[in-house]
């Protein structure tokens, strides 16, 4: 039995005596090249072993020595010269009694375990894999995950190059991989780092001259084991600086493609050096299950590249490109852009001199959004255009938001997700004639009002339901606004706490305005440092408006007698006072557009009428009368003797229209002025 065991048996065997000194050995100990055996007998554990980690070896014999219970598959790594690559050595021990003494030493039985040790590391690598790879839409980040994770339990260096095109989100054709290509490092790893060795940049460019083996990869989408031979028959083939640099001192190396839904989106290079075992097929196949989950991955974050691109251009070109210049106030804007929300604002001129200052934030997000953005964009300045007041306004705002997400419901492949319902926005008008600002909210924070020499305050009024949700109760609030008054209109990001008596929002409000009489872009940039939270979830939208006035040098009003007579005399006082406007050129055709205007009053109302003379960046001409009856525009025929009075207005005006008034109505229509 005992010629058996020293003669026959597979596995190493080592004979230890009571100072764990080498006494014995079978001839598989001597052929096991991990413990190499010469001039070792007699010799201590630590001078014959060098291959293990003696401490705990030598812990764990003590205590088999100590308690005689035997130990079974105790993994060490071990290796047989500093140059030879890492192996796992699986350690069994048992006591060993004499017939004199009773306790000479004790047996030692090894077994090469690396490469069941290797296959349990690449579970464990896979398993993590699908843990920690893809947990952002983060191109870089998602290539920075594997090279994170293959180091150093698969490779020493890891390099992931991905083609510049993906990182705008687009995927190059199949037919150009051939030609000179641009990739960029987006993730790198290795064990030298921290030894001096020469890190490779993430986002720097890796030149287009690739090897024949590297462009293989790519062009055939095809992983490639490359061994220290094959690198020595392929060294005339001409390389990068940074592909020298990356493959300093590797003697073995895998190349394979970053390929998902028939795209090739880069390439993954895996380095071992000096010290490590060369790469195997086992390894190849670990890689490439590694970099198909990966480059999934990176796909789905290019193509939320992609949509996200498109989404903020398409935002983009549906806010506001160029806000106008207007009279009754001044402005100032800005984004903060976080994501790919739909938050908007607006600046829309109304008759009379009037402007309506709009911000809104949709409830959705991405292309979507911009859709519900620029929808809603154009209704808003429709209804506008009515002159409605505000609350009414957010009421058909309202209906049409349900209306149009009760069809859209009614489509299977619409997701709640695509509904407008849910959007918040916030409609202030302002009368720079009357200085008088009237504010509607539909689910949107009240505006923060800053009064010269006053205290920033939140407008109080009473905010409605959300477009498209709950009943459409919509109450407006006016409040008087001097001149130099600062309105501030932001959407949730920047207004996170905007209740009466929020004194911390106030006091940082107070600061970012004060003076009030600086410049508006600055007063814009100390708001949004102020305001914005470091890390918004969404985007930020900000409009500042300074109020401004038309004093009574620029505003002429008179209350006419409701007979006929009244046109004669509306006529004498628009011509004296565009005498005193110095605007004679505008006389005989703003008389005209007086009479017919007065005339139309006289004939369908009871009370007295008003004529009023706005002179703006046009003259402007309202007549007001108590009739509510909106007057309608039609083409009179050859034998009518009525009316041609709308007509005539329309064809030497800019434009014209009606509005709503407490009692009866505005006529109104503009004249430009003549350069």
């Amino acid at each position: 039995m005992l010629d058996a065991l020293f003669s026959d048996s597979p596995h190493p065997l080592y004979v230890l005596d009571g100072a764990l000194r080498l006494v014995g050995y079978n001839d598989a100990a001597a052929d096991f090249g991990a413990l190499p055996l010469d001039g070792a007998l007699g010799r201590p554990l630590e001078q014959w072993a060098t291959g293990l980690h003696h401490a705990p070896v030598e812990a764990m014999l003590h205590e088999v020595l100590a308690t005689g219970e035997p130990r079974r598959d105790v993994e060490v790594a071990g290796r047989a010269t500093p140059e030879a690559p890492d192996r796992v050595l699986a350690l069994s021990a048992f006591r060993l009694r004499d017939a004199a003494d009773g306790m000479p030493g004790v047996a030692l039985s090894v077994v090469d375990a690396t490469d069941r040790h290797r296959a349990r590391i690449r579970l464990s690598v896979l398993r993590e894999a699908s843990a920690r790879i893809g947990t952002s839409l983060d191109t870089v980040h998602t290539a920075q995950e594997l090279a994170d994770i293959s180091v150093p339990d698969l490779a020493d260096t890891v390099v992931i190059d991905v083609l510049d095109a993906v990182l705008r989100g687009d995927v190059p054709d199949v037919g150009s991989l051939g030609q000179d290509l641009l990739l960029r490092c987006a993730g790198y790893r290795s064990v030298h780092a921290a030894n001096g060795h020469r890190a490779v940049e993430v986002g720097c460019v890796l030149e287009p001259g690739l090897t024949s083996r590297y462009k293989e990869v790519l062009t055939e989408r095809r992983p490639v084991l490359i061994t220290e031979h094959d690198a020595l028959e392929s060294g005339s083939a001409p390389r990068t600086g940074q592909e020298v640099a990356q493959e300093n001192g590797a003697h073995s190396k895998m190349a394979v493609p970053l390929a998902a839904r028939g795209g090739v989106l880069g390439l993954a290079r895996f380095y071992r050096g000096r010290g490590s075992a060369p790469f195997t097929e086992d390894d190849l196949r670990l890689a490439t299950e590694l970099t198909r989950h990966t480059a999934l991955c990176l796909d789905n974050a290019r193509l939320y590249t992609r949509e996200r691109s498109v989404a903020r251009i398409l935002q983009l070109s549906l806010r506001p490109a160029h806000v106008p210049g207007h009279s009754a106030v001044a402005t100032a804007h800005s984004y903060l852009p976080s994501s790919t929300s739909g938050d908007w604002f607006d600046i829309i001129p109304l008759s009379g001199a009037r402007v309506a200052l709009v911000v809104g934030e949709p409830p959705t997000r991405g292309i979507r959004a911009a859709v519900t953005m620029g929808g809603l964009r154009a209704a808003i300045g429709a209804l506008a255009s009515l002159d409605l007041p505000p609350e009414e306004l957010l009421e058909r705002l309202h209906d049409l938001v349900g209306r149009l997400d009760s069809e859209e419901s009614r489509h299977p492949d619409e997701s709640l997700d695509s509904l407008r319902a849910g959007t918040c926005c916030l409609y202030a008008v302002y009368d720079p004639v009357a200085r008088r600002c009237t504010v509607a909210s539909a689910g949107h924070p009240p505006p923060a009002v800053a009064r010269p020499g006053e205290p920033v305050t939140f407008a109080h009024i009473p905010v409605g339901p959300a477009l498209g949700r709950g009943a459409p109760r919509y109450h407006a609030a006016h409040f008087d606004v001097p001149a130099g008054t600062l309105m501030v209109l932001c959407n949730p990001v920047l207004l996170r706490d905007a209740s009466p008596d929020s004194g911390d929002q106030l006091a940082r409000l107070t600061t970012a305005l004060c003076p009030q009489d600086r410049p508006l872009p600055d007063i814009c940039h100390d708001l949004l440092h102020d305001l914005a939270p470091h890390h918004p979830a969404d985007d930020g939208v900000l409009l500042v408006a300074r109020t401004l006035t038309l004093g009574a040098d620029k505003v002429a009003s008179w209350s006419l007698p409701n007979e006929p007579q009244a046109v004669s005399l509306a006529r004498e006082r628009t011509d004296d006072r565009l005498g005193h406007w110095h605007l004679p050129d505008l006389a005989f055709t703003a008389a005209l557009v007086v009479s017919e205007l007065v005339t139309n009053a006289v004939r369908y109302s009871e009370g007295p009428i008003r004529l009023r003379l706005v002179r703006d960046q046009g003259l402007i001409i309202e007549v007001t009368d108590d009739s509510s009856t909106a007057p309608q525009l039609r083409q009179a025929e050859d034998d009518d003797e009525h009316g041609r009075g709308l007509t005539i207005t329309s064809q030497l005006t800019e434009r014209w229209g009606t509005r709503r008034e407490h009692r009866g109505k505005t006529i109104w229509a503009e004249l430009a002025l003549q350069s």
